[in-house]
């Protein structure tokens, strides 16, 4: 067990991958991508280019001669001059690069030149597990609400407060771990969450009281509430960008989750009575999460993340990871540290700044003690400040928080208690309250093995929106790629949480408007959670996700809370505010100033 254990977090030498490497002058033979693709106006944002102002020290080697050599290309492209002219593609401004940035580019083009293979495949696989126990958990507990009303005798409005703890937990597990995976690494993030999740989702199957299940809801809030950021931001950091798109693909395991744990809600709750159907489910989807969690952790070896190997410093181990990528990929690579420094040196030798010393750093066994604090001192505002490093990217940030925010609350308004509109079949006609009888809001509620159907239905509709999102992500049109994709899917669910209540008179009606709307929404958040990493570079990337999720999960937690205790009748009203907010995080989409389709992630 230790060496399994040891294996898993060991640190990578390029000595482990034999064969890999070639000279740099027969890259071009084992490449299997073409040139980088053409920067966008995004590498001006995230560099902290501000056409206001704010700019670093002007670089002679743009000057108009220099500038037209370079874009004859007078170098071989594997060369060191060919590669320093790749990494300065994009600057636009003039101004001088950090060594981490151009670094950067370069491991990505050097993981573009190994492509797509067996290692970003499993990875795929692996970072859908996270996905996929994200919306199996959120869900999953949404099913269970009518359950749980029964047992413990607790009225359909109260019983939804039930989600808020579940919201809390998630609130802090999304920001310790966004952030954390910045401070400790991915791998520990990536693995620690499905584990925490297992755990507690297993225990809550046992619980005896209301407030119990609250608890454990909670705890297991804190280990799902990281997976989304963590898990996009790894997979993002070992993606060719020629595969930019799969990013977005991820996205359907999103939905996979939803069917997974509406079928298993099905099975259970709808033919068992009601104190032994949810004990069943909750711990099925428990042993299902954990199952995850020993596939991760004991059979896949999972690389650190290079760029944030770079950052913190580690570079040896950076290039070793793009080796092992390649041998797992039966391909082969040119990175070498001496190819990174020659290629960054020779590029800040042009800087009229003081030339810098090169560094050598020399590695000590620091205590446990010293590890933690240092890893403590490293929670500051200071993670947060390059966000706003210029005012493109400091909107740009804001925006994506706002349309977190408000997604955040308008999502499960609708989502969380779906099952609880659909049980009810459009007896109200969609206009006014329903009588107060045995199954009214303020009653336990028990809802038939037909909703669960209805809910699984529902829960197919939106695995082809996961799709759709991955092809029109990538295409040239103003009303796609990564802005246009995402605003129309979201202005479409707004309208359709309206028809939803407006015209949602027969259970058919309710069915036909919940498929659809869970296909847009889909999209929206398969974008959305795309988009998002693309925009920050990777030293507070985890960081920028991890606040954007943290909003999303604060929010979420009003949301329960809104609709127990709203005026009315508790049906109508949450989903009228649902296409209000996401109405709201349409304009706010609208606005955002960057695209970033086709541009180099750092």
């Amino acid at each position: 067990m230790a060496s399994l254990l040891w294996s898993g977090y060991r640190s990578e030498s390029v000595d482990d991958y034999p064969g890999v490497l070639v000279p740099l002058e027969e890259a071009h033979l084992h490449s299997h991508s073409s040139r980088s693709r053409p920067p966008s106006d995004l590498d001006d944002a995230v560099l902290g280019y501000d056409d206001e102002g704010g700019h670093r020290h002007k670089d002679p080697a743009d000057d108009e001669d220099t500038g037209m050599l370079l874009e004859m290309g007078t170098e071989p492209e594997y060369s060191i001059e060919g590669l320093r002219r790749e990494v300065r593609r994009g600057n636009k401004g003039g101004e001088k690069w950090t060594d981490y940035e151009m670094k950067s580019k370069l491991i990505n083009k050097a993981i573009q030149d190994i492509g797509m293979g067996r290692y970003n495949w499993q990875l795929f696989v692996l970072c859908g597990f996270g996905w996929f126990a994200d919306n199996l958990w959120m869900q999953g507990i949404s099913l269970t609400l009518p359950s749980l009303s029964a047992e413990f005798d607790i009225s359909e409005k109260t019983v939804r407060y039930t989600t808020s703890f579940l919201f809390a937990g998630l609130c802090v597990g999304s920001f310790i771990w966004g952030i954390g995976s910045d401070v400790l690494g991915r791998r520990l993030a990536f693995n620690a969450t499905l584990f925490i999740t297992a755990i507690f989702g297993i225990a809550s199957a046992f619980a005896t009281s209301w407030a119990g299940v609250c608890f454990l809801y909670a705890a297991l809030g804190f280990g799902v509430g990281g997976n989304l950021p963590v898990d996009g931001a790894l997979f993002l950091e070992f993606l060719p960008d020629a595969s930019s798109s799969l990013l977005t693909l991820l996205s359907v395991w999103w939905p996979i989750g939803q069917l997974c744990s509406s079928l298993l809600a099905w099975y259970f709750i709808g033919h068992l009575p009601a104190e032994q159907g949810w004990r069943h489910f909750v711990f099925s989807i428990g042993i299902i999460t954990l199952i995850m969690f020993l596939v991760r952790f004991f059979i896949f070896h999972l690389y650190e993340s290079p760029k944030f190997l770079l950052s913190s410093g580690r570079q040896a181990e950076a290039v070793a990871v793009v080796h092992g990528i390649a041998f797992r990929n039966g391909r082969k690579t040119w990175l070498t540290e001496e190819i990174l420094d020659a290629v960054v040196d020779g590029l800040s030798s042009l800087s009229p700044a003081t030339p810098r010393r090169r560094q050598h750093v020399t590695r000590q066994r620091l205590s446990t003690a010293n590890i933690i604090k240092q890893r403590f001192a490293s929670f500051s505002s200071n993670r947060l400040r390059p966000l706003f490093s210029s005012r493109k990217l400091g909107l740009t940030t804001v925006l994506i928080w706002f349309c977190w925010a408000t997604i955040g609350m308008g999502y499960p308004l609708f989502n969380a208690f779906l099952p609880q509109y659909l049980s009810h079949g459009g007896n109200n006609g969609g206009q006014q309250p329903a009588p107060e009888t045995s199954t009214s809001i303020d009653s336990p509620e028990t809802i038939s093995a037909e909703t669960y159907r209805n809910y699984a239905i529902t829960s197919i509709a939106g695995v082809p929106g996961s799709l759709l999102a991955a092809y029109a992500v990538d295409m040239k049109s103003p009303f796609f790629g990564r802005r246009g994709t995402l605003a129309l899917s979201t202005l479409v669910s707004a309208i359709f949480l309206y028809l939803f209540i407006k015209f949602g008179t027969t259970s058919a009606a309710l069915l036909t408007f919940s498929c659809i709307e869970a296909f847009a929404q889909n999209i929206m958040y398969g974008v959305l959670y795309a988009f998002t990493p693309e925009i920050f570079p990777a030293p507070v990337r985890g960081a920028g996700t991890g606040v954007a999720s943290f909003l999303n999960r604060v929010t979420g937690l009003v949301a329960p809370i809104l609709a127990a205790t709203v005026p009315g009748d508790g049906r109508t009203t949450p989903v009228y505010l649902s296409a209000a907010l996401i109405l709201a995080a349409f304009v706010g989409m609208v606005l955002i100033p960057i695209e970033t389709r086709g541009r180099q992630r750092l």
